[in-house]
């Protein structure tokens, strides 16, 4: 397969790419737009780029907003109530009907990376059971990360760390953790501990769901950094949510920013997810509860952006559009500045895949794997502010997806 008339990310010119049993064989610069010969992709001049990245999702609990009850509050509390009302009735083909329709969804708009937590705070760990399936079933669709995540904590929960080391048995890739949810601090700042303990020990990832809350004295963060500091092990761990972040006062943010950098760990914030759980203990004026983005990411640390939740009792609305993400991101961010519109999607591609540790399997590169998008305009900033789309998606140099824009006809 050849793609012709593309335009790369942070390069001038346009672009040929050659795709060879499901690798990136070239990529050769043309002198000027050339006709697409039968056969070939002609791009158009708009962008060609990595597949994009969801980088937290959760799966196991998507479309089932109101199922028994809806989270009539809007608080992150009330929905873990929820949830795990409606995880009481959870069957291993519902996990799994509801999670292959999702990724359709994802699948649909340009997603191929995905990073899911799923609950292990369950003695079946149906969940985990069922997922695990999910990630062989869905190969040919996307590359699939699963996180043994606590819902209802590690220390706080009966048997929570053996289920933690049985979901990674069973197959989990990352270990996960919810520090702020557990009964005291003290379990919280235990619970960081085993966790990093557990992954060090078996090679996997670390997403901690950490400081999400509007709580300015929810400070886990600058204990799973600190852990990471000290192991060495910045690069496989991630940090998501810290809503807390927005709450707390510059001064210990400045000593703290100095941590989190030596540390080397990625954060992921989930904007609209977040803007909408918290701040709701507040009248006026009323936090944004959102972690400072802007700020880690001028700082020169790894920030992107996730979807967290589709139809589920803490997010009810959702249709697997990351883009949607991005542009509400950049304006609860602030990010709507020169700089920030010129790499924007950063924040969806390669800052979610270092997150995700994802290396030399992802990138447009000769030698990686053909997977890519061809996109519905020729830069960052026009993609934005045109809310644009991925109009092809190959996988393994084989299209995936391919969308026919609304077409509008003028009658005057």
């Amino acid at each position: 397969m050849k793609i012709v008339n593309a335009r790369l990310r942070k390069k001038e010119g346009l672009f040929s790419l050659e795709l060879t049993a499901g690798r990136i064989a070239a990529i050769t610069a043309q002198p000027d737009s050339i006709a697409c010969a039968p056969g070939e992709l002609d791009a158009a001049g708009n962008l060609v780029t990595a597949p994009f990245v969801e980088p937290h999702i959760h799966l196991d609990a998507t479309l089932t907003a109101g199922e028994p009850a809806w989270n009539m509050s809007g608080t992150l509390f009330e929905g873990i109530e929820r949830w795990a009302e409606r995880k009481a009735l959870v069957t291993h083909e519902d996990i799994k009907t509801r999670a292959k329709k999702t990724i359709d969804m994802l699948v649909d708009h340009g997603i191929q990376h995905v990073r899911t937590h799923v609950d292990v705070t369950d003695p079946t760990l149906a969940a985990l059971r069922a997922m695990v399936e999910v990630r062989e079933e869905t190969r040919h669709l996307i590359d699939l990360q699963i996180v043994a995540f606590p819902q209802e904590g590690i220390e706080s929960f009966a048997g929570g760390r053996a289920l933690m080391e049985e979901a990674v048995a069973l197959g989990a890739d990352v270990v996960g953790g919810i520090p702020h949810f557990e009964n005291t601090r003290e379990q919280g700042v235990s619970s960081i501990r085993f966790l990093m303990e557990l992954a060090e020990r078996t090679g996997c990832l670390v997403d901690v769901h950490c400081d999400e809350t509007d709580d300015p004295h929810s400070r886990f963060v600058e204990v799973l950094a600190e852990e990471a500091r000290v192991r060495g092990m910045g690069a496989r761990v991630t940090a998501s949510h810290t809503t807390a972040m927005g709450s707390y006062d510059n001064a210990y943010c400045s000593k703290l920013f100095r941590l989190l950098k030596m540390s080397g760990i990625s954060f992921v914030s989930c904007p609209t997810e977040s803007i909408h759980l918290q701040g709701r203990f507040d009248t006026f004026p009323k936090r944004r509860g959102v972690t400072r983005v802007a700020e880690l990411d001028r700082a020169g640390m790894n920030v992107c952006l996730g979807q967290d939740s589709i139809v589920d009792p803490w997010y009810p609305l959702g249709n697997g559009n990351i883009l949607r993400i991005l542009e509400a991101g950049l304006h609860i961010c602030h990010m709507l500045g020169y700089e920030d519109l010129q790499r924007a999607l950063d924040l969806i591609t390669d800052n979610s895949a270092r997150a995700l540790a994802l290396g030399e399997r992802y990138g447009l590169e000769v030698g990686r794997p053909a997977n890519l998008l061809i996109l519905s305009a020729p830069s960052d900033y026009e993609m934005i502010r045109s809310q644009g789309h991925a109009l092809v998606s190959i996988r393994d140099g084989k299209v995936l997806m391919q969308r026919t824009p609304a077409r509008i006809e003028r009658r005057v």
